[in-house]
């Protein structure tokens, strides 16, 4: 018997998946990721860079169209709304992150809505049906993540989400499309042409679309497959192929596919309390423990004083940014993240108004502070730590290690916890009840029969309360600027 490729493996596994392979575990876990990414998606519609990738949308028109969640106003061609609302959930850096290290969801969650809704269908797409199709869109970027060990080479020269948060859209749209085996490979061929993007973006505004251009790409490569359009059926396999993005890639053990078991199963992801790169969290919570040990809570921090900052951290060199001068700098900056705790006590989602980055005693703070990269610090998710340590001009040294944090996997948010965050970040845009309704539809998702129920409530509020958030919005960006 020939063995399978790599690439007709997963194509076979995506369409062989059924609703009865997921666990329970599975499914809790993915409704607590699914619930966080709508949170981040709202919250990203006040940014300046969802309202560019916005309006550039308008200019597609379809008979078919999807919302923009919490945008009424805002109808799009359902390539276009998965890739405006997936520049939403990562324009913060607030959307989960996994280890393998990717932001799995914002490249999945976008384009189950937008096909759930745009497309007719006897009998509807429930919710056990997207529960199943996001399931395998994370499951393709984890396996993908894995199968090689050059895979861990991926970060230091592309963004992870654009690499496999591509392959999973397109594997997630394919599995809710009801794509055959070979029609699964193609879509996968077809997408690895469209997957990449390079780690030198980071920090900028152009970071957020590489989530939605996965999103968007990942929904093309699925209805171009559907078209009879063709790719090399060993894309996985080979070195010019998906081995492009590794350095010195071979083939190495084919994933076990089938006898299967669930990665999410193994490994919860991480998800946010404030929006920034991951590493700086645990750079925030060292930096929380010091500050007990200097003032009291409100306090005022005696900077004067202040003679020295250490902070001993991995080696990341794009999360190394002495005096960030925007926002999405600061998102990226160990120092800024670091400071403004020693500061203010706390890390919200003013704390990267630009305003609050170039205050004065912001700037003062960063300059006094040193990095030290100890050599056991590596960069991974899974194992790295952050010390901050606080010299006074008397001498006297406060010192405190973050291991982890709370929300790492290791230590993961609470259900309470999370549906606060949830309420914090979507009543920016929605109203309370339909909040609560959100929250009480995702608790039961794998019971809702048409997902045109959670679709609707993604709409957001009328049309009169659209123009004056939207004025409210144009009206910061003023200030701001």
């Amino acid at each position: 018997m020939m063995l399978k490729s790599v690439t007709e493996s997963f194509a076979t596994t995506i369409h062989g998946l059924k609703a009865g392979h997921l666990t329970d575990r599975i499914i809790q876990r993915s409704k607590r990721m699914i619930l966080d990414t709508l949170g981040a998606g709202f919250l990203g519609t006040s940014t300046e860079v969802f309202h560019k990738a916005s309006q550039y949308s308008k200019i597609y028109s379809s008979n078919i169209t999807s919302t923009v969640w919490g945008r009424p106003d805002i109808r799009l061609p359902p390539t276009y709304a998965a890739f405006v609302n997936g520049v939403a959930i990562h324009s913060m850096d607030f959307d989960d992150t996994w280890h393998p290290a990717t932001h799995p969801s914002g490249a999945v969650l976008p384009v189950l809505t937008a096909l759930a809704e745009a497309l007719p269908r006897s009998p509807k797409f429930s919710g056990l049906d997207m529960l199943l199709a996001f399931n395998v869109g994370i499951e393709v970027q984890g396996r993908l993540l894995h199968f090689a060990k050059e895979a861990n080479d991926i970060p230091k020269r592309f963004h992870p989400p654009s690499v496999v948060g591509t392959l999973g859209s397109a594997a997630a749209a394919s599995k809710f499309l009801g794509l055959s085996s070979t029609k699964c490979q193609e879509a996968l061929a077809i997408a690895v042409s469209h997957a990449g993007a390079p780690m030198a973006n980071a920090a900028t505004q152009t970071k957020p679309l590489h989530i939605g251009n996965a999103a968007k790409h990942g929904i093309e490569a699925a209805f171009l497959a559907m078209l009879g359009l063709q790719g090399n059926k060993q894309v996985l396999d080979l070195e010019a192929g998906f081995g492009a993005f590794y350095a010195n890639y071979s083939p190495k053990v084919l994933p076990n596919l089938d006898s299967y078991s669930w990665l999410l199963d193994q490994q919860d992801v991480a998800f946010k309390h404030f929006p920034a790169h991951l590493s700086t969290h645990w750079v925030a919570d060292a930096a929380a423990s010091v500050r007990k040990n200097l003032v009291a809570e409100t306090a005022l921090l005696p900077i004067d004083y202040i003679k020295r900052i250490v902070l001993r951290i991995p080696n990341v060199q794009y999360v190394n940014r002495p005096f960030p001068d925007s926002e999405h700098e600061a998102r990226h900056s160990f120092q800024y993240v670091a400071c403004a705790m020693l500061l203010d006590a706390g890390i919200t989602v003013a704390s990267f108004h630009e305003c609050q980055i170039n205050r004065p005693q912001v700037r003062e703070l960063l300059s006094k502070v040193e990095l030290e990269y100890p050599p056991d610090n590596l960069p991974s998710f899974n194992t790295l730590y952050c010390e901050i340590s606080v010299t006074f001009k008397d001498g006297a040294t406060f010192t405190h290690r973050s291991d982890t944090f709370y929300g790492h996997w290791r230590k993961p948010l609470s259900q309470e916890d999370l549906e606060e965050k949830f309420r914090a970040n979507a009543s920016k845009m929605l109203s309370c009840d339909m909040v609560e309704s959100l929250i009480k539809t995702v608790k039961n998702l794998e019971d809702l029969e048409d997902c045109s129920v959670l679709t609707t409530l993604l709409k957001g509020p009328s049309p009169p309360e659209v123009a004056s958030n939207s004025s409210a919005y144009n009206n910061s960006i003023t200030n701001l600027s």
